[in-house]
């Protein structure tokens, strides 16, 4: 019975040790699993990719300007077509005043008719202003001489008013450029009929343009002034042209261009973010191309 108990007592301890040693190394590869996860929880995430947009080709402010007639007339010249250089200064455009020319004429011709007649007033003031000196007329009669002076030469300011109107209307008859530029576009031709307000030619300075990208309001944040950025557009391979970002707006606004994937959403909003060119580009004024903005 000694001996049975014996083998009994130690299978039961070998038992226990094999329960325990079990045990242990479970959890001793629960604690190295732990320290794997540790160790790649710890690590920093992925960079996230570039910011792809969609953008067109733009003039700076004040670089494109559209003119028009002030007031309804004919367009007798207009001496640019597309395409043509200008410089400031330079007449693009010119409407029918000769009904215009013709009261100015009138104008002066009243304006010199004052001149004589305040003259000539002027002169009777002075012979009654003798005659009062010599007791020879009252002073009621000088007076009305001296008013008569005054009326002649309000008479005349009046008149010189009425013909620098009528002359700055003929001169705003002339479309002047007013700065250096290239024509863009032109929508009327000498003859027409024209009405005030109505844009008649277009003047924008190609040498200096740079690029709206619409990018995603979810990624504005990501969008750091002087980010490097590249450009494409269709039709050009794979060639690519490089940009910074130099301006970014304060709001996001709706979508400006209608997106080339059909399944892209049409009624998000965007934030307009300029671009300028560090090289030259070759688009053209309002071309669609491709930005990819380093984040």
């Amino acid at each position: 019975m000694n001996i049975l108990d014996n083998l009994r007592q130690r299978f039961v301890y070998l038992v226990l040790i094999g329960a325990l040693l079990a045990v242990g190394g479970y959890e001793w590869h629960l604690f190295q699993k732990g320290k794997v996860i540790a160790v790649a929880s710890a690590k920093p995430p992925p960079q996230a990719g570039p910011i792809v947009a969609e953008g067109r080709v733009a003039s700076y402010p004040g670089g494109e300007v559209t003119l028009a007639a002030e007031f309804p007339g004919k367009l007798t010249a207009i001496h640019v077509k597309e395409r043509d250089r200008v410089s400031e200064g330079q007449v693009l455009a010119e409407l029918d005043v000769a009904l215009d020319r013709a009261a100015l004429d009138e104008a002066w011709a009243r304006v010199r008719e004052a001149e004589s007649e305040l003259k000539y007033l002027q002169k009777e003031r002075e012979r009654s202003q003798s005659l009062l000196s010599s007791h020879v007329i009252a002073e009621a009669e000088h007076a009305r001489a001296t008013q008569a002076v005054h009326n002649a030469e309000r008479r005349k300011v009046s008149l010189l008013a009425g013909a620098a109107r009528v002359s700055k209307h003929i001169e705003k008859a002339r479309l002047i450029a007013p700065r250096s530029g290239v024509v863009t576009s032109r929508r009327a031709d000498a003859g027409e009929m024209v009405e005030a307000g109505v844009p008649l030619l277009t003047i924008t300075n190609l040498d200096e343009l740079r690029i709206e990208a619409e990018v995603g309001e979810f990624d504005t944040a990501q969008v750091r002034l002087g980010a490097g950025a590249s450009i494409k557009a269709e039709g050009y391979g794979a060639r690519s042209w490089r940009a910074k970002v130099e301006e970014i707006p304060d709001t996001v606004v709706p979508r400006q261009l209608k997106p080339l994937d059909p399944s892209s959403p049409v009624d998000t909003r965007v934030l307009l973010v300029k671009l300028a060119p560090t090289e030259k580009l070759p688009f053209k004024l309002g071309q669609r191309v491709e930005v990819t903005i380093t984040r």
